[in-house]
């Protein structure tokens, strides 16, 4: 399998990418193998073990109805992550979180300030964190699923970590990217039941997670993503 990388894309950002991504592989989480960097025309591209299977998302959609299943195995899938120490060539979580919120355009002085001083607060970590944690981001193949897109893995904090699966799957319902009231429902039901699961694994992670949500939402704001953009807002302006 082929990923190609848009040819603005720095070539060090592809090396640091096949690196992270070799890395975790050989940490033993269920992540497709990696292999060369290869050029294709003027875009440079980064070669993985295909892996056969819809996402976990896509998967939702169809079969409604294994809701708890899927969300209980993503839950399961976090957690296993979640309890391994992250590789040392990770970057930190929190210097990412920091550089996002000061870039954060949208972001009004106050509400970056509330968000930096509320990173001040909270404790960091070194266990592996994925950074794109979502049921899009799982393969569902005949042999078990794989966990892909490991961009903006860091070491870090796994509250943090929930707490930004949260914002981008709850932020998706919000902007219309599911569109219809019966799939919202679906979705959110799923997302509900997947972060019971992930507490239940995970017990005295709540209120530390929920501390975390407007931090994750003030920096999803650098992302500019108009459609969402409002409900980031909204959600940053949280105080818990």
């Amino acid at each position: 399998m082929l990923k190609l990388f848009y040819d603005w894309c720095k070539p060090e950002d592809v090396e640091s990418e096949a690196r992270t991504a070799r890395a975790i592989h050989a940490g033993g989480l269920p992540v497709p193998a990696v292999g060369e960097i290869v050029r294709v025309g003027n875009r440079t591209g980064l070669l993985y073990q295909r892996v056969d299977g819809d996402s976990m998302w896509q998967m939702l959609s169809r079969r409604p109805w294994k809701l708890l299943r899927y969300a209980r195995r993503m839950a399961e899938l976090h957690a296993e992550m979640h309890a391994r120490v992250a590789p040392t060539a990770l970057p930190s979580q929190r210097q990412q979180l920091l550089d996002k919120i000061r870039r954060a355009d949208p972001l009004p002085a106050p509400l970056r300030f509330q968000a930096l001083g509320a990173l001040e607060t909270l404790a960091d970590g070194e266990r592996l964190c994925h950074g794109d944690f979502h049921a899009g981001n799982i393969l569902m193949s005949p042999h078990g699923e794989k966990i892909i897109d490991w961009r903006d893995a860091s070491g870090g904090n796994p509250s943090a970590d929930l707490a930004r699966s949260s914002i981008l799957t709850l932020g998706a319902l919000a902007s219309g990217h599911v569109r219809t009231p019966l799939r919202k429902a679906v979705f959110r039901s799923f997302h509900g039941a997947y972060l019971r699961h992930y507490l239940a694994l995970s017990p005295g992670r709540e209120d530390e997670y929920r501390r975390w949500l407007p931090i994750l939402a003030a920096a999803r704001l650098s992302e500019r993503i108009p459609e969402v953009e409002q409900w980031l807002l909204a959600q940053a302006q949280e105080r818990v």
